[in-house]
Order: structure tokens, then sequence, then C-alpha cells
């Protein structure tokens, strides 16, 4: 119980964060940089932390902390596909157990996929990949799911 605590500490401490990093700062890119820094910096063991934009029917890479990663994944395609098609937070214990799983680093051992939806529409996602097994679970979807309606908040209208 204590160690939950202790994780929606951290949570509230960089939701925090994350909006002071906004405050006063109103695109969407350097928002989405900072963001990826954060988390990177924020969340143990992290591999991958960073942004897959939704652009003519497929994720593109946007900004991230981390290894090389694949560029494009087709909607429904890998976790972050599935997480975007479903618009659902996803949670893979074990990425080797996964069938729909693509590799981009062997280091990744666990994931957890945020979809960015703003006013019905996909924006993308938040991808996170973790080096041990096993490392998110509904708290982690909770907060992080508060952490992606923050940073929307800096995503334009006249984008979507």
């Amino acid at each position: 119980m204590i160690e939950k605590q202790r994780k929606k500490e951290k949570y509230d401490l960089l939701l925090l964060q994350q909006k002071g990093l906004i405050e006063g700062e109103n695109h969407w890119l350097a928002t989405l940089s900072n963001s990826s820094a954060l988390l990177n910096e924020t969340l143990p063991d992290t591999v991958f932390a960073g942004y897959y934009l939704f652009e003519e029917d497929e994720l593109i890479l946007g900004p991230f902390q981390g290894r090389v990663s694949c560029t494009r994944i087709h909607l429904g395609k890998g976790v972050c596909g599935e997480s975007a098609a479903k618009r659902q937070t996803m949670i893979v214990d074990d990425v080797t157990q996964h069938a729909n799983y693509i590799s981009c680093d062997a280091a990744a051992m666990s994931e957890i996929v945020v979809p960015m939806v703003k006013n019905g529409q996909l924006i993308g996602v938040l991808d996170i990949d973790s080096s041990q097994i096993g490392t998110y679970d509904m708290i982690d979807a909770e907060y992080l799911e508060q952490y992606v309606e923050i940073i929307l908040t800096t995503y334009p209208n006249e984008k979507l």
C-alpha cells in the first residue's frame, strides 16, 4: 500500500511539473518535446518515452527520449497502433508475450500506450517502454491519461 501511495505522490508531482512546463508555452511541438524528456527522467527503467502522431491513417514518430525507434506504425499494428485504433490505454506486462507487438528495441520489456484524442479526433499516442517486465499498472494508466489531457491543452484546434 505504501508503494502505491509513493507512486501516486510521484505522479502528482509529475503532473504539477508538466503544468509548469506548459505555463506560458502554447506550441504543441515544444510541449511534446519537453514532456517526453520529463517522462524519461522521472519514470524508472524507461527506455523510450515519446509520441507517435496520427497522420493519413498511420502513426508517425514524434518527439521522444530514448533509443532509435520505429518511424511509422499502421493503425491496429503493434501496441501503439492497437491503442490508437481502439482509443484505449493499453498495458503490456511482457512484450515478448504480446502477439501484436512490434519490436523496435530489444531493451523494451513492458509498455504502456495512451491514446491522445481531442474533440473526438485522434491526435496520436503517448508510448512509454520499460526495461523491466510488469512495470505498469492501473495507477500508471490513470495518471498518464491525466498527463495526456494536460498535453492536449496546447494542441491547436486548427490542426484537427
